[in-house]
């Protein structure tokens, strides 16, 4: 029945092992432990339990009678043997005499109490006194009894400190349970903040993206301004190097506070910030003293284009429940960093747009040049759409299409040779097929600029009649765009009303008649009658004389 753990039969346990051992943490081990504490109340299995001692009778007798208890017993013949043995074996008490040679119990213990401060020593001498008692003490040692040890002495003593090292264990996990859930809270706090915060930003970014004027850009400024950072009032102003007093271009607030053209701290402030191109947080004016009593707290934040300060996004709060922070701040600079990038692109984007069209346009006037007939129908047809386009109350985005449509209409007939073109007389059926030809040669030069997607349709579609006969693709009725319908009724009124190089001017009451003859058939009803009103209340300006 002696279970005798001999260090020396195993081989001996390397120094490197020893310290990883040494280092790791207690709290996997304690887990262990006490999952095998509630293993021992379930099936009956006891503790390791290691015995140290230079004696071979007493490791002879304590192993036997401990092994017949039920416990597992593991021994070793002094300090050096036990530290390998614990560096292989897990342990839950140690009994260990004092004097012993190579390492002493002393020893023993101070190394215990260094690497695993879980396991009880109960120290065993046959020469007691109060240097030694003192000395384990300061080691953490649970017990020291006297020599020679009763057995049942020694059982009683293991069950108390097993019993006390239990429920040290138990306190210790659920400590350790409760700094992880407040860590876990912490951590799901943390992580709520940083999805709220991506989320805002992300919108901030989305917002800009969407803008298609400046004037809407510095309207979303101070309107984010004041819902992000829960200020009173917000303002843009304009201030940079070609502009030596700051004027205000956009404001929005929630009634509070000064109501003036420049904000109550005045300009001197401004133009400070602007010199300096840094952002400036007054998180407490009682303590500032640079803004007004009314204002509690203010934020300014330069907008740069270019890398150059074009204004200053300015927000304040006058409750004196509420302060700015520097979430805030970074999320006002971000705000203006965005719309600075936005500005950039629409500046862009119409510089681009004004150049192509330019060209576009040049491409028109070349093509108009050609025959005198024609000359400056684009500009007429565009007019005119834009006129039926506001009578027929279409918005301004749509009237910009009509615009740009208008004026691009046939550029198609780039493609047509001049033979055809030109021709003074009867054109047959396959040089009019060359003529139907051109929506769809200018919508794909149109498309292939890859801006206008909407004005490329509409000049597509601007010969389809109303009944589905007309070209190129024989749509009806209201799957003919509206605004192609427009352009439609606007492009043979002038056509019919100008000369051509096969026929002369037509009367425009003519033309009107014949437009209004064809109502339903060739043209939207709607659109004509329109155009007739328009042509009897005389805002119709009659074409020039070619």
């Amino acid at each position: 029945m002696q279970i005798i753990a001999d260090a020396a039969s195993r081989g001996a346990v390397s120094r490197d092992r020893l310290t990883r051992h040494a280092a790791d943490t207690n709290y996997a081990r304690l887990g262990a432990v006490f999952q095998g504490s509630e293993n021992i109340m379930n099936d009956a299995k006891k503790e390791t339990l290691l015995f140290v001692d230079d004696e071979e009778s007493i490791l002879d007798i304590a192993s036997e009678y401990f092994a017949f208890k039920g416990y597992t017993v593991l021994t070793a013949r002094n300090g050096r043997e036990a530290v390998d043995v614990l560096a292989a074996e897990r342990v839950d008490c140690c009994f260990t005499d004092i004097n012993m040679p190579e390492m002493d119990g002393l020893a023993l213990a101070e190394h215990l109490h260094q690497t695993d401060n879980t396991i009880p020593v109960i120290v065993m001498t046959g020469f007691p006194s109060l240097e030694n008692s003192i000395a384990t003490l300061k080691n953490g040692v649970v017990d020291f009894l006297i020599k020679p040890v009763n057995l049942e002495q020694m059982e009683l003593a293991v069950r108390r400190v097993l019993r006390q090292r239990r429920l040290f264990i138990e306190n210790i996990l659920l400590q350790k349970e409760v700094e992880q859930k407040a860590r876990l809270e912490e951590l799901n706090r943390e992580l709520v903040y940083k999805v709220e915060e991506l989320n805002l930003l992300n919108r901030i970014m989305s917002d800009f993206t969407t803008i298609g004027s400046t004037a809407d850009v510095f309207k979303r400024v101070v309107d984010l301004a004041l819902e992000v950072a829960h200020a009173d009032s917000a303002r843009f102003l304009v201030i940079n190097e070609h502009v030596d007093h700051p004027f205000e271009i956009s404001r929005a607030g929630n009634g509070r506070g000064p109501q003036g053209d420049l904000p109550a701290y005045g300009e001197d402030l401004v133009v400070e910030i602007t010199r300096d191109a840094l952002p400036l947080l007054v998180p407490d004016n009682r303590s500032d003293g640079r803004l007004p009593e009314a204002i509690r707290s203010a934020v300014f934040v330069p907008m740069k284009i270019r890398d150059r300060v074009f204004g200053v996004l300015t927000a304040d709060i006058y409750r004196h429940d509420r302060h700015f922070s520097e979430r805030d701040l970074y999320y006002l600079a971000n705000i203006t960093l965005n719309a600075s990038r936005s500005i950039e692109n629409l500046a862009l984007y119409e510089n681009i747009y004004e150049n192509l069209f330019a060209t576009l346009y040049a491409f028109v006037n070349a093509l108009e040049a050609r025959d005198r007939y024609t000359r400056q129908h684009s500009e007429r047809v565009a007019r005119l759409s834009i006129q039926l386009g506001e009578a027929l109350g279409c918005t301004p985005e749509e009237l910009d299409v009509l615009h740009f449509a208008g004026h691009l209409h046939d550029i198609g007939k780039i493609g047509i040779r001049d033979d055809i073109l030109l021709k003074s007389g009867g054109l047959t059926e396959a040089e009019y097929d060359k003529i139907k030809a051109h929506p769809q040669i200018g919508a794909n030069i149109i498309g292939q600029l890859g801006l206008w997607e909407r004005e490329k349709d509409i000049i597509r579609y601007h010969h389809e009649h109303y009944d589905g006969t007309g070209y190129p693709t024989g749509l009806k009725g209201e799957k003919i765009p509206f605004l192609s319908r427009i352009l439609a009724v606007a492009d043979v009124f002038d056509a019919m009303a100008s000369g051509r190089s096969y026929r002369g001017k037509i009367d425009e009451s003519v033309v009107i008649a014949m437009i209004r003859k064809r109502s339903g058939t060739h043209f939207d009803p709607r659109v004509v009658e329109t155009l007739v009103t328009l042509y009897n209340g005389g805002q119709i300006a009659p074409p020039l004389e070619s």
